[in-house]
């Protein structure tokens, strides 16, 4: 991204300043993007969206007190009001002895690995044709039948970005990158009935996405298959998630996770480190470094070095995830997983994280159930992060001798999610790195 704004000038320029007011120590976030968002409907441009924004947010300590504000004025006076604000909030800040920086030998140091996060050839795109990315994958899900009538979503984003890290430490990283999204979700209609699926592609570069072809024909295969679904019995039965649903079961154990959720005592996982959870094939892995990844990022955003944390290991939750303020607060060290938005302190968050997968496909899965049900589809967030208690509504197929045999809706899966990792019996090989939790 060409700018004429030097991010590292502006955020290392604003520390200086709060040090001058008597702040004990201070970071900045900095960043300016450009987005491009496009939705499609019947052929037709429904909305098109470009944006180029910039921010700057700064935090500052005065011993323990502390406060956050942010602007997106760069001009010097503007800079000058936005420290001399923060420092008089600050001044008057409840202390909290756990408010700090992160200690300077835990910052990154050094050469900054590249993780190529950043697309030349899609930063460079034009508008027509990203507009034109998201109509072929529309104009692809409605060829596939005449019962693919309608259209709920069509949506092409791109968005290129550069952020700057600095504080007091003498810390300062920077990075840029790229990121581009195509979802498509085509409305099948016959006797009345109507029903819709979804399919989507996400990557940091446009060469890693699926063909917008493939992806439209794919999405409206899935809508044609959903016609004519039944219900079914109450049971106890096999159940095998997706790739797309499967993931929220890792989101939901990365919110168990949180350092944040186990220091207040909102975590079914509290007291479970070094306790097994699960199979032995249940590993699950927050990686950071992964080259091209979503998630991933050389600093955390506290300019800590991102890793590779191993959550689960074999059945056994090893580490809980933590920034430097939930570390401290449970005693511990942080594993590097801050973020940040741009008015706020960091917060705990995954960068990537995963299932590891299995051997067999998924096609092995559904062979191996006599009866049972394959979800596609998830309904509402009837998860207790306390307790685990889990129900939401599900729709996906019958499952009936090792195949699919129809379309099954208005069902609910109940039970609780210690049990549920604890019962899993196998983990398909379909992993891909969509979404920076899958």
């Amino acid at each position: 991204m060409k700018s004429e704004l030097d991010l590292q000038e502006a955020a290392t320029r604003v520390i200086e300043a709060a040090g001058k007011r008597g702040a004990t120590a201070a970071d900045v976030m900095a960043v300016v993007e450009r987005a491009l968002s496009a939705s499609i409907y019947l052929g037709s441009v429904d909305k098109l969206k470009t944006a180029s924004e910039r921010a700057l947010g700064l935090r500052v300590f005065f011993g323990h007190r502390s406060a956050n504000t942010s602007t997106s004025d760069f001009s010097k006076a503007s800079l000058d009001q936005l420290v001399e604000d923060t420092c008089s909030l600050a001044r008057v800040t409840a202390e909290d002895p756990h408010a700090s920086l992160p200690d300077p030998a835990e910052l990154a140091h050094g050469a900054l690995p590249d993780l190529d996060l950043h697309d030349p050839e899609g930063a460079s795109l034009s508008v027509e044709d990203q507009i034109e990315r998201a109509r072929r994958a529309e104009g692809a899900a409605r060829a596939v039948d005449p019962r693919v009538t309608n259209m709920d979503a069509a949506d092409w984003e791109g968005r290129e970005s550069r952020r700057v890290l600095a504080n007091s430490h003498g810390f300062v990283g920077e990075v840029a990158g790229t990121e581009f999204f195509l979802y498509v979700a085509p409305i099948a209609e016959e006797n009345g009935a109507m029903q819709r699926a979804d399919n989507f592609t996400a990557a940091r570069k446009v060469s890693r996405l699926e063909d917008s072809e493939k992806l439209g024909r794919i999405a409206g295969e899935r809508a044609l298959r959903r016609l004519g679904a039944r219900k079914i019995r109450t049971a106890k039965l096999p159940v095998i998630f997706d790739a797309d649903t499967a993931s929220s079961l890792i989101d939901h154990l990365g919110e168990a996770v949180s350092g944040t959720s186990v220091y207040k005592g909102v975590s079914f996982l509290i007291d479970k480190v070094g306790k097994k959870i699960g199979p032995e094939r249940l590993t699950v892995v927050d990686d950071g470094t992964l080259p091209g990844a979503l998630g991933s990022s050389p600093f955390d955003a506290e300019g800590l070095p991102v890793r590779r944390n191993v959550v689960v290991d074999k059945g056994v939750l090893r580490t809980w995830l933590m920034d430097t303020y939930s570390a401290r607060k449970l005693g511990l060290r942080s594993t590097g997983n801050a973020q940040r938005g741009i008015s706020s302190s960091p917060s705990v968050g995954s960068h990537n994280l995963f299932l590891e997968p299995g051997t067999e496909t998924p096609e092995d899965l559904i062979r191996s159930v006599k009866a049972g049900l394959y979800v596609t589809e998830l309904i509402g967030f009837g998860v207790n992060p306390v307790t685990g208690d889990y129900s939401r509504g599900v729709a996906g197929f019958w499952i009936e001798n090792g195949e699919l045999a129809y379309p099954v809706e208005e069902i609910t899966i109940a039970g609780n999610l210690l049990t549920m990792y604890d019962r899993i019996e196998a983990v398909a090989n379909d992993l891909d790195f969509r979404r920076s939790v899958t």
